[in-house]
């Protein structure tokens, strides 16, 4: 299988497999929490994969046995002066949800372990989850007196409802990954020593679709959370058009009367 490293950062590593662009944070002793540094690499490496028609699937994951602790406290306490939060959550956080939902590709989040605060919030930011059945997941917010960030109040209620992502976001308390999986926040779980094995068919089966059709359908689907449904009609014909005259469709029709597997080139 054709494997590359695309650039060297310090606090993520990424590679390139078959299409599929794995991003992993890269704080391992300090359980991946989010820095300075972290925010900067993530938003340089997802304006890449942007610009990158080879990429089909974008994964991210975390090294060692966290997925993301959320913000480094400590970095916080050791700045001089107060931290303005308004403007940390605008310049670094809010870009990188933004990038991550503008992706016309499908993007994974391999949950390797705890993920908490903006290290949840990150998680949701992408469009699919699989996790280790050994993964937590944390709001944590209320514990310090903040709110949840990064995106988390505009996802949490759409996936399990108001009134359970308020008793998440205020209790605090620490989710399974079984619990997790049964309330829709994560689509799949997979055992830790299979995980990576796990993630990666999935990604690869991702890479390996129509990426245009899919990609359109990701819009479509975000759309359809702001819009009425006759808006939803009409932005559904508008996408149709541009799908069918993609070289996938042709492909897959193609495919689909000569009764064989589409092999789709992601144009």
């Amino acid at each position: 299988m054709f494997r590359e490293t695309v650039m060297a950062y310090e606090t993520i590593q990424v590679e390139t497999t078959a299409c599929v662009r794995t991003i992993t944070l890269n704080r391992p002793d300090d359980l991946n929490s989010i820095d300075e540094r972290v925010t900067s690499e993530l938003q340089s490496e997802l304006r890449n994969v942007a610009k990158d028609k080879s990429v089909r699937c974008l994964v991210l994951t975390g090294a060692g046995r966290a997925f993301c602790a959320g913000q480094d406290l400590k970095s916080v306490m050791e700045r001089k002066g107060p931290f303005d939060f308004t403007e940390a959550l605008r310049r670094r956080y809010n870009p990188i949800i933004s990038a991550l939902k503008a992706l016309e590709i499908p993007t994974l989040a391999s949950i390797n372990g705890v993920a908490a605060g903006a290290g949840w919030s990150l998680a949701l930011g992408c469009d699919l989850r699989i996790a280790s059945t050994k993964a937590k997941f944390v709001s944590a917010f209320s514990k310090i007196g903040l709110v949840p960030d990064s995106g988390m109040t505009w996802t949490l209620p759409r996936v399990v409802g108001l009134s359970k992502a308020l008793e998440i976001a205020w209790m605090g308390d620490p989710l399974s990954a079984e619990t997790a999986l049964q309330l829709g926040l994560v689509n799949r779980l997979a055992e830790p020593e299979e995980l990576a094995k796990a993630t990666a068919e999935w990604a690869t089966a991702l890479a390996k679709s129509a990426t245009r059709g899919l990609g359109l359908t990701k819009r479509a689907m975000y759309a359809a959370m702001g819009n009425d449904l006759d808006t939803q009609l009409e932005y559904e014909a508008q996408l149709q058009g541009v799908a069918g005259r993609t070289k996938d469709y042709s492909e897959g029709v193609k495919a689909f009367i000569e009764k064989r597997a589409a092999e789709f080139i992601g144009d």
